[in-house]
């Protein structure tokens, strides 16, 4: 990494800027940072004397939990000269104690690195002071973020509250866009077992009858199968975690073909630009009575509606699986067994994109600047080097040079001699673990035109990428998913009082409908609750702002 010169602004700004957080006295802080005391005249790095500042990180469990003796971050004090303190938390128990530490402001520390705040969650720390607006900061320290936005300025706008004040920095990943982008199937993609449908003489099905057949198939010939393949456990001709890893992705050809991808939300945009409920079109109950009729015929893995994810896998690993669900079926078993499996038509054949997905990954509330920080020039000027791109993929991916077994990456050169990350070959590990074991997260920004300059594409994500375009892109008829937007406080109160009642209601009883079934009567009923709710306003805060965006 080159050296960087951060240049000051100059006018009212940086005077405004110098009265209350430039002038320092010196050594640590009340949390123990020593931002307060770096001069931001020439500020470079790296700095001459060391410095000490305070950030609070998750990581995930099982991993190594001292921030510092990731290489990652080893790397960015020797080239920055800048030390951080970090107070670690096991992504497990992120929620309950990044909450209790937002509570205590004397406890805080400078940033929060890997916050992933909800635009509620911006809003209430907005409200109560603990955090700082950056948009300033990054106009005027922050040069790799800036150009960001210079050239992908949807970003700055889909990062801005209705004041136009931007509360965190993001985490920007580009792979692909519009209705090729990798997020548009999102974690259910349909993962068939390719080798159990050529044992058994088998085409790999199209519509939704020749899917239970061949579901069936893999029941009826379960024995078979163990012997075959030395399988040890029963035969599950599909699993899946309901409301999360499910099989919404199989349910879009019937009705109008908008199936319930979204879990979160339960939204979709119809071609004219209105918001829907998908949880109460006809093609989600007939949807969810198919899936039903497969459950009573023992074609469902009885666990999928309590199992967790270790579980999950677990059963994966020992090859029991006929269908699954998942971002990545090589994190639940391997690659050379499954093939994707394309929408099943039934009254018609569609795949409803996630929403979000066409503008490619963002989350807008990665990482926070808190009010307790002393210099928040300075830090984001050290959080800009998040967003270098030769730094960016390493936060979201690895690193190389590592002293275990395995680089996420080897250092090479691009085709005009200048460094690049190549991706070192995955082979039989899960993409999931090894890069986890690596991997810092935190803002970043990962552009299309960045591969074959700074990194090469991964494996997993080019073929998942091949497979979007292959396999579903065509599929995709509606125009519109719904975007990223950044709702007022009053409206996100709102939104969240209801969601909080509605989409557990709705989740609740996806899984009690392919479980217990789904009469006429019970239909009746639950669009009668769901309206209690608060559908109607629900959908028109919704509406509202997409009639905005499209303004």
């Amino acid at each position: 990494m080159k050296k960087k010169v951060v240049k000051l602004a100059t006018g009212l700004l940086l005077t405004a800027l110098s009265v209350g957080t430039l002038v320092g006295c010196g050594g640590k802080g009340a949390n123990g940072s020593e931002a307060a005391k770096v001069s931001l005249e020439n500020l470079s790095f790296p700095l001459q004397e060391k410095v000490t500042i305070t950030g609070t990180i998750s990581y995930p469990s099982g991993t190594e939990s001292e921030p510092n003796n990731r290489t990652i971050f080893k790397r960015l004090e020797e080239e920055t000269n800048v030390h951080v303190n970090w107070t670690a938390i096991s992504s497990d128990q992120w929620g309950d104690k990044i909450s209790l530490a937002m509570s205590d402001k004397d406890a805080m520390t400078d940033f929060v690195f890997n916050a992933s705040f909800s635009n509620s969650d911006l809003i209430r720390y907005a409200d109560q002071g603990v955090i700082l607006p950056v948009e300033d900061y990054i106009d005027n320290y922050m040069p790799n973020l800036k150009a960001v936005f210079d050239k992908y300025p949807e970003y700055r706008a889909m990062c801005e509250d209705s004041e136009g004040h931007i509360w965190a920095l993001p985490w920007i990943e580009q792979l692909g866009s519009n209705k090729t982008a990798i997020q548009t199937v999102g974690n259910n993609m349909t993962y068939i077992n390719k080798k159990w449908l050529d044992f058994l003489g088998l085409e790999t099905p199209t519509t939704v009858d020749e899917f239970e057949q061949v579901l069936l198939a893999f029941k009826d010939h379960a024995a078979e199968l163990q012997a075959e393949f030395g399988i040890d456990g029963d035969i599950i001709p599909m699993s899946c975690i309901m409301n999360d890893n499910d099989p919404s992705l199989l349910i879009n050809g019937f009705g109008e073909g908008y199936g319930d991808n979204d879990l979160g939300q339960h939204i979709a945009v119809t071609d004219d630009k209105k918001v829907i409920c998908t949880a109460t079109t006809e093609g989600f109950k007939s949807g969810m009575q198919w899936l039903h009729k497969l459950y009573e015929e023992g074609l469902i893995d009885p666990e999928c509606f309590t199992q967790d994810w270790a579980t999950y896998v677990a059963k994966g690993k020992s090859h029991r699986y006929g269908v699954c669900f998942t971002w990545d079926v090589a994190n639940i078993d391997n690659l050379e067994d499954y093939v994707p499996l394309a929408a099943l038509e039934a009254d018609t054949k569609n795949v409803t994109p996630m929403n979000g997905s066409f503008t490619s990954g963002f989350d807008r509330g990665r990482c926070v600047v808190t009010a307790k920080c002393e210099n928040p020039e300075f830090v984001c000027a050290w959080l800009d080097f998040m967003y270098d791109p030769f730094q960016s993929p390493q936060n979201n991916w690895g690193t190389y040079g590592e002293d275990d077994d395995f680089d996420i990456f080897e250092l090479s050169t691009n085709e005009q001699g200048g460094k690049m990350l190549k991706h070192a070959a995955l082979g039989d590990a899960s993409p999931v673990e090894v890069r986890e074991a690596e991997c810092v997260g935190g803002p970043l920004a990962i552009l299309d035109e960045y591969y074959g300059v700074y990194v090469t594409c991964p494996d997993d994500a080019q073929y998942r990428l091949d497979w979007i375009k292959d396999i579903y892109t065509d599929d995709m008829h509606c125009k519109y998913v719904y975007p990223n937007v950044f709702m007022t406080a009053e409206d996100t109160e709102k939104l969240t009082t209801i969601q909080t009642d509605l989409i557990s209601y709705i989740n609740s009883s996806r899984s009690n409908f392919v479980m217990n079934g789904l009469t006429d009567a019970d239909w009746e009923e639950y669009n009668k609750q769901v309206e209690s709710y608060g559908l109607q306003d629900y959908l028109a805060i919704y509406q509202k702002y997409l009639d905005e965006f499209y303004k």
